[in-house]
């Protein structure tokens, strides 16, 4: 088993995960738009969820083949479904992007939101920009809210219960490197690098929204690990750090901060 198959869930939940894609969709759309490639004939959407991010491909470049990549045959269902009528040369993937080739030489791999869950980025980054196309991109967006207040409660829930040592595995506590590090990776094989991180204010609804927005990232795969009773218990602390960490406005909504970072290198 690899360490991207033991982190995640053994399974992601579509609904719950999709409950705040108009939030989520943002960063992918920021980071394809400061693609500049004209008509690419072969791009991958490396970690791919339920499609929402191929769909944006596939409808600024509908001539190219098209793949969607991910570990999760739940969200790859999804996406099959959701786009089963779409035009053009659509494909999917189940893979592992840990270890993940591509099958043909790609002028672009795209991926938003997904790297963050694979470790040894010094290896992997490089590997991915030598696989691609001279004049070709890699394109990636990754979170990096670590050490953000639902992130550091997350952390003191795991650390200050009885479950801690089986947890700790399954911790994602520095996953993203900073921007410097990627540009050591990555300009050695780059004609050009675009770099930059942003941080969103999404404003939320509902009763701890903070709450059901990590319910379909960071917890399934340490919820994996307890029993009902500990689930039950650690959710119940979670939710009350978090609640305390994000207090409604005077006008009822909450507002969470989400730092992502963005890199596009040009193969050179």
């Amino acid at each position: 088993m690899t360490f991207l198959e033991q982190a995640m869930p053994s399974d992601w939940n579509p609904p719950q995960y999709l409950r705040y894609n108009n939030e989520r969709i943002h960063a992918a759309l920021d980071l394809l738009e400061r693609v500049d490639l004209k008509a690419p004939e072969v791009v991958y959407d490396l970690g791919c969820g339920t499609g929402n991010t191929t769909a944006l491909l596939k409808e600024r470049w509908p001539d190219a083949q098209i793949t969607g990549v991910d570990s999760s045959p739940a969200m790859l269902q999804q996406a099959q479904a959701d786009l089963a009528g779409a035009a053009g040369d659509l494909r999917w993937q189940h893979a592992d992007l840990a270890n993940w080739t591509p099958d043909t030489p790609p002028d672009l791999l795209y991926s938003n939101a997904a790297f963050h869950w694979v470790d040894q980025h010094e290896k992997v980054f490089p590997c991915l920009l030598h696989a691609v196309k001279p004049g070709g991109a890699l394109a990636v967006q990754m979170p990096n809210f670590f050490g953000a207040p639902r992130h550091t409660a997350l952390l003191e829930t795991v650390h200050q219960g009885g479950w801690h040592k089986r947890l700790q595995p399954y911790l994602r506590e520095h996953p993203v490197l900073e921007l410097s590090d990627y540009y050591d990776l990555l300009s050695p094989g780059a004609a050009s690098l675009d770099m930059w991180e942003t941080t969103y204010l999404h404003i939320l609804e509902g009763d701890n929204p903070v709450l059901e927005w990590t319910k379909g990232t960071l917890l399934p795969p340490l919820l994996g690990q307890l029993s009902e009773s500990e689930g039950k218990t650690f959710m119940e602390d979670y939710s009350q750090r978090v609640a305390a960490a994000y207090p409604r406005r005077t006008d009822d909504k909450t507002l969470l901060p989400f730092r992502r970072v963005f890199m596009i290198a040009v193969k050179s």
